[in-house]
């Protein structure tokens, strides 16, 4: 029987695309592109607390 191993954690960074900010995580999950990057970490808080 193969060993199971617990789903990988997800991790969130934003990326920076010229004056545009967007939360990516590890999962393959992107957020909106935002004007505020205090929106797109937002963004990656709001998917986290969904992600649990």
């Amino acid at each position: 029987m193969a060993e199971q191993r617990p789903p990988e954690p997800h991790r969130t960074s934003t990326v920076e695309n010229g004056p545009f900010c967007a939360a990516r995580c590890t999962c393959g999950w992107r957020g909106p592109a935002r004007r505020a990057r205090s929106r797109a970490r937002t963004d990656a808080a709001d998917h986290l607390a969904q992600a649990v």
